[in-house]
């Protein structure tokens, strides 16, 4: 009988060994299952903005079978837009989806993990922030607030704006009232302009009102939808002020820190998709959308000249000026991101833009 029983128990230790040798979970390793709050700066079903961060909270549930379960708020229904990051890093929510340049009140440094002047595209924010230092300099800066930060998203190459006059030097730019966050706002501030800080949902009926004369928003696609062009015709490009829009998905530290290393790698992967996912998205939407906008709507559109840009990048220099000079960590920043802008740029230079510029010209594009 004895030997029996221990044929029998080690037949199912055998089986339990195998089961975990194959990597098959048994019913009594069944993990926890984790709840996310998650609040944006994004009106709810907001084109690109507002859907990639719905579609990047859908793909943690379906990655995870269900067991990552992610309670949406977009901007208005927990807390307003811009108090989102104070929300997650006091621990009232869990995670945001947001520009993190609205937090350079903060620290100018926040600027750098969206979009500065004269800073990096799409490709480029993508080395710098994977292998270029970026991503540890995000979690030196979002530490010492209690985020973790990761890449969640990019709109790619920004319009200048939408203005109620034609600009064609850089004394049409003082004193007007435009909306434009970020470091793009400072720049516009030392060229005389007014910078006003609003959340998308609010830009439409201040531009009607004539609260402000100008706004920046996204491009065409996002643009069109906002239907900016009932109250400004003239659309400006390319703009300075953001280069390669990346947006962040930032949560709270101390619950990042609870996670298990396999949960930490489903939520980094699906921000990691969604950034691939959102950038294809305004790709092949913005170029539709701008033909309608002239077409349709008879938008004017106005490429700003040389002397405008040359302006644009003085005061950017200026500003620059005095980001470095308000932390060692902010300089720190800077300093990568100018080495990134000089390495990854003139492969660019060498590369894509040599390229288009060809491809077009024999194309007659």
């Amino acid at each position: 009988m004895k030997r029996r029983k221990f044929i029998k128990t080690a037949g199912i230790a055998s089986a339990g060994s195998a089961l975990a040798a194959t990597g098959l979970a048994t019913p009594a390793i069944a993990k926890d299952r984790v709840e996310i709050a998650m609040v944006a700066t994004w009106p709810r079903d907001f084109p690109g903005l507002g859907t990639g961060a719905q579609r990047m909270a859908k793909r943690i549930a379906d990655m995870s079978d269900g067991r990552i379960q992610i309670e949406y708020f977009a901007a208005g229904e927990r807390v307003g837009a811009f108090d989102s990051f104070d929300e997650v890093a006091s621990g009232n929510a869990q995670a945001y989806h947001a520009a993190d340049y609205y937090w350079k009140g903060k620290h100018p440094g926040w600027a750098y993990f969206t979009s500065v002047p004269f800073g990096l595209t799409y490709t480029e924010m993508n080395a710098w922030i994977r292998f270029g230092g970026g991503q540890q300099l995000w979690d030196e800066l979002a530490g010492s607030f209690g985020i973790k930060a990761v890449m969640a998203g990019s709109t790619g190459v920004q319009m200048g704006g939408w203005f109620n006059k034609e600009i064609n030097s850089a004394d049409d730019l003082k004193g007007l009232k435009m909306r434009i966050p970020g470091l793009g706002g400072d720049v516009m501030a030392k060229l005389g302009a007014s910078p006003v800080s609003l959340p998308g949902g609010q830009i439409y009926e201040n531009l009607v009102s004539g609260a402000i004369d100008a706004t920046e928003w996204v491009g065409p696609w996002n643009d069109g939808f906002m239907k900016f062009y009932e109250a400004a015709k003239y659309y400006y490009f390319p703009g300075m002020h953001e280069p390669g829009s990346m947006l962040s998905f930032g949560m709270n530290a101390s619950f990042w820190s609870k996670l298990s290393k396999n949960d930490q790698t489903i939520l980094e992967s699906a921000a990691s998709m969604e950034n691939d996912v959102m950038m294809s998205e305004y790709n092949a939407k913005n170029g539709a959308a701008l033909a309608s906008l002239i077409k349709d709507q008879g938008v004017q559109l106005r490429e700003f000249n040389d002397e405008i840009y040359d302006s644009f990048g003085t005061a950017a220099n200026e500003v620059f000026e005095e980001v470095r000079a308000h932390s060692p960590l902010a300089n720190k920043i800077h300093e990568s991101f100018i080495k990134s802008r000089s390495e990854v740029g003139a492969w660019a230079n060498i590369a894509d833009v040599a390229y288009l510029r060809q491809r077009n010209r024999v194309l007659g594009l």
